[in-house]
């Protein structure tokens, strides 16, 4: 929890000094405002975006892709229509949509999906005002009878309305029933073993849909939504929500699976909820012979498991050459009376091998066994490293290809095919494998003793963990994930399959250059292309390049993988045992702290790096789900970091803020993401419940009173900003609220005596003002600023007027001048001075002002405090990694003591911005 000072300012030296700022804040030159947009003198036109894949190249396997564009202020309108065409000048099929508005009304993000192609382009060009390709194979939906049924042009998908059990109750191709009756299910147990003790039991829950909702219906894309629970007799629990989407021409169906955990887990108790299996289940009927039904379950380095279910390979007797090739490429094999008749006569004697298991309980290894049936022995087949999670079941007449993304990543998962030796097999895609210990999501200890206030403060002394009793919940917290299916018309070749697989565990997503994002006005300027020009900025920008390799890297070193850990990374480092603090209360995971998340999505906007973007979807997709409470008392708020992502008891909108979700969104159009997004409009609901300051209250304040909730000017109201903002933005169901609250919070801010200084206000949920304070108080954190607060500022000020904020830019300009201020500057200005911390972060407030006022002094002291302060200043960083290996740790690979997540955070964001704002300004 955040120390807070407060000090009353001297009332006279306050007073006379806030005439002179105000002066001074309004006195930006045009061109230096114009600056600050991050469009420097852009005419409100736009011409044609050109895109490529984010890896580059020309995918084999595009099942279909959807890619946000942004668009400068005024320069496209809301009607306005787009055409797309390949590198080659033909004409794609596309689907557009907004995603985004500028306050003016103008197009500021819009998305596109493109379907499967006869052939893949290594780039397109997207057109304002151009008439969109009409496409030759249109996506279609019915929803008049009691199915919804899609019909890409290539495969035909029912799916059942409101009431069922089965989430897609067919799939055919060209009128062969390809899968069946797709189902969720999770496996629930009562208790975890310890040890030897126990007799845990185990039950079966099925997904029952409640609700069904055609977001898209074509003519390019098409998405339908699912939501329910799992329920088994008279009990439902497990929400989910599913996704299925599909595109025209495609064979290909994209699933998104997300379930909010609404389960007890609590230490000590005989009963509770623990997942021993989570996954969809599918039937797939099997019309060929036995020796052309065919299995590929797909390891390491492109490897594949080539059998069929009867193999007619290996045998004493040979069935002939043509015979045994045909099978292993997939192929029919040829009429049986060609056969060797010591093999065609036999063949009741060669067994049918019906079920195989492909089971990934950690990111090292995977096991693959089989056999024939139900009560007979299992027979260990082969073992390796890191599965992708794909795999393919069916014959020369039709099958189903299959796969779960971040297979190895989020283990343990599993794969297993049952009864393919039967007319109806089964194929289940285990996103908790049941072979793994159950989910244990119970607190990890007993409190230790720490029932009070002071003695919760004690132990965030020494353990910088904020604990509190019954806080240390998972009630709430959610998981997505995202599976795919292929309706293929006969066994895939082995390129078609690798084709595939890589299409599954590299998404190919069509994206726009770092040049073209930066002249829209994307995140208003906060960035800028990565440039060498200089020696003095290509040493910052190396620097970059190693703290993102260092963290890529520890990933892997240290194992950051799992279920619900996959995207994170941690907090702090102990070098004593050349280890993180995964053990160490609030030194453990991460959780977004001081903006990592921004850190990373920064880095990708201005080097359009495939394998930042990757990182950052990984980080996005765990911090918006496994960190946020989606259920409960405090739905909309986030967890600070600690040693389980939902174990500290300091829940806060500072890391549920959108500000880390919003750019995935609008690159991709994500629909759980916004989702996620809209789910924060009310969180300012949640002071109501949970103060986030009770534990260091002095003033006897106590939440409940909606007229008068006491909200942080910094780490509080920057994430309702984001909120009202994105929500404003993209003209959400509550937008309209959500400016009304966005301009009436912002403007009470700035009418307070210290404006932003000032620290907090009591705050109205109705009107969305701040009562002014009659008294100038100090109240100044270092965290006020860490959690997306001057991105926030930058964008508000680019995009509205003075009419519409008043007296915002001002009291901005004036926290970002006074916060690195000297003692006797903050003193002349306030009547006190204020000490800071974590000042190399901060200079970004001095880069802002300074490119905002064309202000040289402060351009100069934006990289004086970057480079000769705390962090990582210049002299005494390492600026390297030592190699280190057993016995002294555990995992062989690179050490960095002098690393802190915190200050890798801070000094990305303060790196990239400072270079975009006063790059001109910085020394050598």
């Amino acid at each position: 929890m955040p120390e807070i000072s407060r000090r009353d300012a001297l009332k006279a030296a306050a007073a006379a000094a806030v005439a002179t700022q105000l002066s001074w804040a309004l006195a930006a030159t045009p061109a230096a405002a114009e600056a600050a947009t991050g469009a420097a003198a852009q005419a409100a036109t736009a011409g044609p975006v050109k895109l490529t894949w984010l890896e580059g190249g020309t995918p084999a396997e595009a099942p279909g892709s959807t890619f946000g564009v942004a668009w400068p202020k005024g320069a496209v309108q809301a009607d306005e229509t787009f055409a797309v065409t390949a590198a080659d000048g033909t004409a794609v099929p596309l689907q557009t949509w907004p995603t985004a508005y500028w306050p003016d009304g103008t197009l500021k993000w819009t998305a596109h999906a493109v379907g499967r192609t006869a052939g893949l382009a290594e780039s397109y060009t997207v057109t304002p005002g151009g008439t969109p390709a009409e496409a030759e194979t249109r996506l279609t939906v019915d929803t008049k009878g009691g199915t919804i049924d899609i019909d890409t042009g290539v495969v035909q998908v029912s799916i059942a309305k409101a009431g069922a059990h089965d989430v897609v109750r067919s799939i055919r191709r060209t009128g062969t029933e390809i899968a069946r009756k797709g189902e969720l299910i999770v496996l629930r147990q009562d208790e975890i073993e310890d040890e030897d003790q126990g007799t845990a039991r185990w039950e079966r829950f099925t997904g029952r849909v409640d609700t069904v909702t055609v977001e898209q219906s074509g003519p390019v894309r098409a998405v339908i939504r699912l939501e329910g629970k799992h329920e088994r007799a008279k009990r439902s629990w497990l929400p989910f929500v599913l996704r299925l989407y599909f595109y025209a021409g495609s064979e290909a169906i994209r699933v998104l699976h997300t379930i909010t955990y609404d389960g007890k887990q609590e230490a000590g108790k005989d009963s509770g909820d623990f997942i021993k299996g989570l996954g969809l289940r599918l039937r797939v009927p099997l019309r060929d012979e036995l020796y052309d039904r065919h299995i590929r379950l797909a390891g390491a380095d492109d490897g594949f498991l080539t059998e069929a279910v009867q193999g007619i390979t290996g045998l004493r007797r040979d069935p002939g050459s043509e015979v045994r090739a045909a099978q292993v490429r997939g192929e029919k094999l040829p009429d049986l009376s060609t056969w060797d008749t010591r093999v065609s006569g036999a063949l009741q004697y060669v067994p049918a091998w019906g079920d195989f298991t492909l089971s990934q309980l950690s990111a090292d290894g995977f096991t693959l066994r089989k056999r024939t049936k139900p009560g007979h022995g299992w027979i260990h087949t082969t073992g390796g490293t890191r599965a992708p999670g794909f795999g393919y079941l069916g014959g020369v007449s039709g099958g189903l290809s299959f796969g779960l993304r971040d297979f190895w990543q989020k283990h343990p998962a599993q794969l297993d095919i049952r009864d393919a030796y039967t007319d109806e097999a089964e194929v289940t895609l285990w996103l908790w494998s049941p072979e793994a210990q159950p989910l244990d999501l119970r607190f990890y200890h007993d409190g230790l003793g720490q029932d009070t206030y002071e003695e919760q403060t004690a132990g965030l002394a020494i353990t910088y963990e904020d604990y509190e009793p019954g806080f240390g919940t998972p009630y709430g917290i959610a998981r997505t994930s995202e599976l795919w299916l292929w309706a293929n018309a006969a066994t895939p070749t082995a390129a078609a399959l690798v084709a595939q697989k890589d299409a599954l565990t590299t998404p190919p997503q069509l994206v726009a250059d770092p040049g073209t994002l930066h002249k829209a006005g994307v995140f208003a300027g906060m960035w800028s292309p990565v440039d060498r020009s200089t020696k003095a900025a290509s040493t910052i920008e190396d620097r970059l390049d190693l703290l993102f390799a260092y963290y890529r890297d520890q990933r892997e070193q240290r194992r950051w993988y799992g279920f619900l850990d996959y995207g994170d990374v941690q907090h702090t480092y102990d070098p004593d045992r050349h280890t993180w603090c995964y053990d160490v209360g609030g030194y453990a995971w991460d959780n977004s702290e001081l903006s990592t998340d921004l850190w990373l999505w920064l880095a990708y906007l201005r080097s359009g790096r495939a394998d930042i973007y990757r990182f950052a979807e990984a980080m996005t997709r765990h911090t918006g789900e496994v960190d946020v409470y989606h259920l409960g008392q405090w739905a909309g708020l986030g967890t600070r970091h600690g040693v389980q992502h939902f174990g500290d008891s300091a829940k806060q909108v500072r890391i549920s803020t959108p500000v880390y979700r919003r750019l995935f969104y609008y690159l991709t159009a994500d629909e759980r993401t916004g989702d996620l997004m809209h789910a924060q409009v009310d969180s300012d609901e949640t002071f109501l419940a949970l103060d986030p300051n009770r534990k260091v209250r002095t003033d006897g304040y106590l939440p409940g009173d909606r007229h008068a909730l006491s909200i942080g000017f910094g780490t509080d109201w920057s994430g309702l900003g984001w909120a009202w903002w994105t929500e404003w933005e993209r003209r959400g169901p509550k937008w309209q609220t959500a400016r009304r609250k966005l301009l009436a919070s912002a403007s009470t801010i700035a009418a307070q005596p210290n404006g932003f200084v000032q620290g907090s206000g009591l705050y109205d949920l109705d009107t969305g003002r701040f009562a002014i304070q009659p008294d100038p108080v100090i109240a100044v954190s270092h965290l006020s600023a860490s959690f997306g607060l001057p991105e926030l500022a930058a964008e508000l000020i680019a995009a509205l007027g003075e009419s519409d904020l008043p007296g915002f830019r001002a009291a901005w300009l004036d926290y970002c001048r006074y916060f690195n201020a000297t003692s006797a500057e903050q003193k002349a200005r306030y009547g006190a001075s204020f000490k800071v911390s974590l000042v190399q972060g901060h200079s970004r407030l001095d880069a802002y002002a300074a490119n905002l006022t064309g202000d040289a002094a402060l351009a100069t002291r934006a990289w004086a405090k970057f480079t000769a302060s705390d962090g990582y200043p210049d002299a005494g960083t390492a600026w390297a990694t030592t190699a280190i290996s057993g016995p002294t740790v555990l995992n062989a690979g690179a050490d960095a003591t002098w690393v802190s997540t915190n200050s890798t955070a801070l000094y990305g964001l303060a790196a990239i911005q400072d270079l975009a704002l006063v790059g001109d300004a910085l020394p050598g």
